[in-house]
């Protein structure tokens, strides 16, 4: 029997594989639901992800894995809305929309130099194979890859910065340069979306790919002692292979003599307001110093299923964490967006807030694999911690370590 320990993208992908192959699997999964960290909550009808969170349909491994048609995707509009000096300026992507050029070289956001070099560096990465990526080794940060490509302070103070800052989860973009180009390129040439029934949607479909007396919700696992499973409700389970599909914490915990893994962290807070105060559904990132805001999404201008009025659903949302409580927090938060937007804003309605601390796992230059797939010759691991952060790689973790098993049983 192989077990596998946790339900999250890379779980449910390397049961969805092998049962592809025909070997069956048990998953456990300590929570009320699949998905791991990409979770949907309803809130007065509202769809609430956990954390703002978007995919890239451009992704590789979700191209093999997905029924894109089921999950009824709803674009956001490629480029970006510029809060800068307190006036907002749209920033088209022209590669997505020809005719949006003229919009986008006229927007007060860096050089025509900087944009002719964004336009170079696409067209450069559209060429390279998204593997290709990660099998260099990454000896630099994201912010000196953009100097040294000559990219001036502006448009890495009042686009690069604001954006992936937003995307990695942290401000210096101490991130490696190598998993910057995969993401811009993703970001050049595909759109970036959301499912009309919330992120979750995309695990769940994973998930109904499996039996349903596969998944075991609400079980968790007490400890690991060789093929042994051993379960808080007193219950053991034998295995033959054990995959352990936990966030990285976990496995660290159960295996303390591996290399442990730092994370990145974010605030999100959900508002409603009586419209939306974008015009366009894209992103709204703040590239002026002041303010703890990183960048608003109105969701439902994106995905109205999001709502079930027509309310704007608003995610206001923050890199890393803030001393203050909940309600602290949302009282700031909310005068900033009245400073951003003006009395208008006082009609907005706070309804939750998530504070994620260990939302993404850091890939800083010179990270190697900290953690190898094959365990002990009947021990596996898989999650984007040991590949790169995305679901992407969180996929490709579990696709290969199916592979493995397989290969194994042949």
């Amino acid at each position: 029997m192989v077990v596998i320990i946790g339900a999250g993208i890379a779980g449910l992908t390397c049961a969805k594989y092998l049962q592809d192959k025909g070997i069956q699997s048990t998953i456990l999964e300590a929570s009320d639901a699949v998905g791991g960290r990409v979770r949907t909550d309803k809130a007065g009808g509202f769809l609430l992800d956990r954390g703002f969170q978007i995919f890239l349909p451009s992704y590789p491994e979700a191209q093999q894995l997905l029924q894109y048609e089921s999950l009824q995707f709803r674009e956001f509009q490629s480029g970006a809305i510029i809060r800068k000096q307190g006036r907002f300026h749209t920033m088209p992507n022209p590669l997505q929309r020809l005719l949006s050029a003229p919009e986008a070289l006229i927007a007060p956001v860096g050089s025509l130099w900087d944009k002719v070099k964004i336009l170079q560096l696409s067209q450069k990465l559209k060429s390279v194979a998204n593997s290709s990526f990660f099998h260099e080794k990454a000896n630099d940060s994201t912010l000196n890859f953009l100097h040294k490509y000559g990219y001036s302070d502006e448009i890495i103070d009042t686009f690069f910065r604001p954006f992936f800052s937003g995307v990695f989860l942290e401000k210096e973009l101490h991130t490696s340069y190598l998993f910057f180009q995969f993401l811009f390129k993703q970001f050049a040439t595909g759109q970036a979306v959301i499912p009309a029934q919330g992120m979750q949607a995309i695990p769940r479909q994973i998930a109904s790919y499996l039996p349903s007396q596969s998944i075991r919700l609400q079980t968790k696992v007490r400890y690991i002692d060789g093929k042994i499973v051993h379960l808080e409700n007193g219950e053991s389970l034998e295995a033959d292979t054990i995959v352990i599909a936990t966030d990285a914490r976990q496995f660290h915990r159960w295996y303390p003599d591996t290399q442990s893994v730092e994370f990145n962290g974010t605030t999100c807070l959900y508002f409603t307001a009586p419209k939306s105060p974008l015009s366009r559904p894209m992103l709204a990132i703040n590239a002026d110093a002041d303010g703890i805001v990183n960048h608003i999404a109105v969701l439902s201008d994106v995905a109205p299923s999001y709502t079930p009025t027509d309310e704007a659903l608003i995610s206001v949302n923050l890199v890393g964490q803030y001393p203050y409580s909940n309600g602290e927090l949302a009282q700031k938060v909310h005068l900033e967006m009245i400073e951003w937007f003006g009395a208008e804003a006082k009609n907005w309605q706070h309804i939750r807030t998530y504070s994620i601390p260990h939302a993404l796992p850091q890939y800083l230059p010179d990270t190697k694999q900290p953690i190898p797939l094959k365990l002990t010759n009947y021990t596996y691991t898989c999650g984007d911690y040991t590949r790169y952060p995305s679901l992407n790689g969180a996929m490709q973790s579990g696709r290969e370590v199916a592979e493995m098993i397989v290969q194994m049983r042949q």
